[in-house]
């Protein structure tokens, strides 16, 4: 089908009361599994290429290209998004590339930078039809406000929000990048505050430390769009050291990087179910 808008995504779970999944791809193998799995889910999905994830590959375009290529041949609704951006210039080029949406992220500037530069690129983007989040301040993991025990403040959230124009923004509620155990308690409490108080859809971070009952809780008090990566690249490459412990002789790379494609659409088509179900009622805030 059509390749599709991550503003469509995110409209279409706010009126269900439902979680929108976005998951980061790294390579073609992973962006071949997550499609993969929102066929196999039967549900709609963003694919999400980093800033990190481009300059290991050396240049955006090659895996872009491929990523957009998938999406559009997909019997899924599959949108392509490009995920903590700070530089001006790569996001200028994936928006002539075809990429839909941006995480504008200059939330390691000053307050009033990060405004002004949010601001500035949100109008650029927004004259050409691009969707955008931003953050503000640091998502946890990077040593910024989002550190344990750091939250978003609702009142400088909305005055960032209507400062900037942004259409999406990632919160501080709990959460940490890179967590390799699903052990965090989510703020729902704070969630349903930010909920009742911004005009634009909330955005989870650092959600591969949350259980599943967790997402789906905080779905329900008010949160939309769930980034995974950490956990998803776990399940790939818990599967590469099994095959190759299996058969130390082994060299031809497809047969142990199949295996492990399939374990990503298997623990992302799971994922898939969980956040894009609606939440059976909200939370009152």
């Amino acid at each position: 089908m059509p390749l599709t808008t991550t503003a469509s995504v995110m409209r279409d779970a706010v009126a269900a009361g439902s979680g929108a999944a976005a998951f980061n791809v790294l390579h073609l193998e992973t962006a071949e599994a997550l499609v993969a799995a929102a066929e196999r889910a039967g549900a709609p999905l963003i694919l999400q290429i980093s800033e990190n994830c481009v300059r290991y590959h050396g240049s955006l375009l090659p895996l872009a290209r491929a990523t957009l290529a998938l999406a559009e041949a997909s019997s899924a609704p599959i949108a392509v998004h490009l995920d903590h951006i700070t530089d001006p210039a790569l996001l200028r080029e994936g928006v002539a590339a075809g990429i839909g949406s941006v995480m504008v992220d200059a939330s390691a500037l000053p307050y009033d930078r990060n405004v002004a530069t949010t601001g500035e690129l949100t109008a650029w983007c927004h004259d050409r039809k691009v969707y955008v989040e931003a953050e503000l301040g640091e998502v946890g993991g990077k040593d910024g406000v989002h550190a344990p025990g750091a939250r978003t403040d609702p009142d400088e959230a909305l005055s960032f929000v209507r400062a900037t124009g942004v259409d999406a923004l990632a919160v501080a509620v709990g959460s940490s990048h890179a967590m390799r155990e699903r052990t965090v308690e989510l703020d729902k409490e704070l969630i349903a505050r930010l909920r009742d108080r911004l005009p634009v859809p909330l955005v989870l971070h650092g959600s591969s430390g949350v259980p599943d009952e967790e997402i789906r809780r905080a779905v329900a008090a008010g949160m939309t769009k769930i980034n995974v990566s950490t956990h998803l690249v776990a399940a790939f490459t818990a599967e590469v050291r099994r095959r190759l412990a299996g058969d130390p002789a082994l060299v031809d790379s497809r047969k142990y990087v199949g295996p492990a494609r399939e374990a990503v659409t298997e623990a992302a088509a799971d994922l898939l179910r969980v956040i894009t179900t609606p939440a059976p009622e909200p939370i009152p805030s």
